[in-house]
């Protein structure tokens, strides 16, 4: 089951999620290594972009739950105030309120947890991009003859 199944079903499990994925950036992380052999490295490539691009993928869809899910608790609080408070509140006020609830503050702060690790993947993925071009440099210099070239 992926973390965003998971995530779906049960908010608690935001906490796991985040863990899972501060933990394969660290492993990400020796991806973007170029050391060794370049022919490895070429072999290797596809299947790295495809894995890490799909946990990026996993991760935006788990952001966008958690967005829908904060207009729910949003639109929520809103009509509470714009419907239910003693005084008469314009929209704009009913919205200040409704924003300043505890239970908004709280999945914003999730909110901007789990945007903060997907900012991360995509830094990963940049430099996945790099290093492709970077394999892609060396092998031409080989194809030109420049056999000594090492990493």
């Amino acid at each position: 089951m992926s973390w965003y199944s998971k995530v779906k079903q049960n908010i608690a499990n935001i906490v796991p999620a985040i863990d899972y994925f501060e933990q394969q950036l660290d492993e990400a992380r020796l991806d973007c290594g170029l050391k060794g052999n370049v022919e490895k490295h070429s072999r290797d490539m596809p299947g790295i972009v495809e894995y890490r691009f799909n946990q990026l993928q996993e991760l935006e869809a788990i952001l966008e739950h958690l967005n829908i899910e904060m207009r729910r608790i949003r639109n929520k609080h809103y009509r509470m105030y714009l419907e239910g408070y003693n005084k008469a509140l314009s929209s704009r006020d009913a919205e200040k309120y409704a924003d300043s609830e505890s239970e908004v503050i709280d999945q914003q702060h999730i909110i901007n947890e789990v945007a903060l690790i997907r900012n991360k993947f995509m830094g990963l993925i940049k430099a996945i991009d790099a290093k492709q071009f970077q394999i892609n440099n060396i092998v031409k210099l080989r194809a030109a003859g420049l056999e000594d070239v090492s990493l």
